[in-house]
């Protein structure tokens, strides 16, 4: 993962997110497959920023090796 070559720790941003929490990977072939594979939903993205990084935090959590 570009930035990241050993995996990102849960609950550390990504280090391809700009000042203004965008993806700098978007778009880009070097955007790995499981990023494009995140599809958002209502449910994911809640009513807010805070509601949106608790859940993909829990996801994090959950899929942690």
């Amino acid at each position: 993962m570009p930035g990241h070559p050993c995996g990102k720790p849960a609950g550390e941003p990504c280090l391809s997110l700009t000042a203004d929490w965008r993806c700098a990977l978007w778009g880009r072939p070097e955007r790995p497959a499981f990023c494009a594979g995140l599809q958002p939903s209502a449910e994911m993205c809640g009513d807010n920023r805070h509601q949106a990084i608790a859940w993909l935090s829990a996801l994090e959590l959950a899929s942690r090796p």
